[in-house]
């Protein structure tokens, strides 16, 4: 298992990064919270998941373990794959994610694009009592930095949005939306998260 990697961040796209690692570039598909602590052209750090297919080696990337492990036990419940547990993480919190199961709100859940009012009941009734506890804050990984300013946070939302299935105006719409809280935090997840919930309720 790939746990993180470490290196020089080559590019930085809506949901995906390039990281050398030694002259080898390898692209990574992350969440919200990672990429918000990724910044091209420095050092960054990734906790890592690796999703092997029989045509596909597929690196997932994660602000921190604790993120990554529930990522993979997302999976463990039926028609959760991937790219679903990835589309989970960029809407919720590790923690609130874990509330939401815990505590049976399917409302929480349907807001993350791909889960019903059904899927999101069998979610609870598979992964109720079996989702670890939130790990101790230690700080982030060896060399992971901590969510920065970044004056790009709208283009990051906007294109966050459409990856997750919003069309392009809803999306421009509700990172319009969230410009106000913009001035409290540039997390990029954070804002995500926000305009995520302004569409779900639109």
């Amino acid at each position: 298992m790939i746990a993180f990697l470490t290196g020089r961040v080559a590019a930085r796209g809506a949901d995906t990064a390039v990281i050398d690692l030694g002259g080898v570039g390898m692209t990574v598909r992350c969440t919200p919270a990672a990429l918000s602590g990724l910044h091209t052209g420095e050092t960054g750090t990734v906790a890592t998941s690796l999703i092997v297919r029989e045509d596909s080696l597929t690196l997932f990337g994660f602000a921190d373990a604790d993120e990554r492990d529930l990522f993979e036990q997302l999976q463990t419940a039926s028609g959760v794959g991937p790219r679903l547990a990835l589309a989970m993480l960029s809407i919720h919190s590790p923690s609130s994610l874990r509330h939401a199961v815990a505590t049976e709100d399917t409302a929480a859940l349907t807001r993350v694009p791909g889960i019903g009012k059904k899927g999101a009941q069998r979610i609870v009734l598979e992964l109720r009592g079996r989702l670890d506890a939130p790990v101790a804050d230690d700080g982030p990984l060896p060399g992971m930095a901590a969510a920065q300013p970044d004056g790009a946070w709208k283009g990051q939302v906007v294109s966050g949005l459409v990856n997750l299935g919003w069309s392009a105006k809803d999306a421009e719409a509700a990172a319009a939306a969230v410009a106000a809280e913009a001035e409290d935090t540039a997390d990029v997840s954070v804002l995500l998260r926000s305009a995520l919930r302004k569409l779900s309720r639109a």
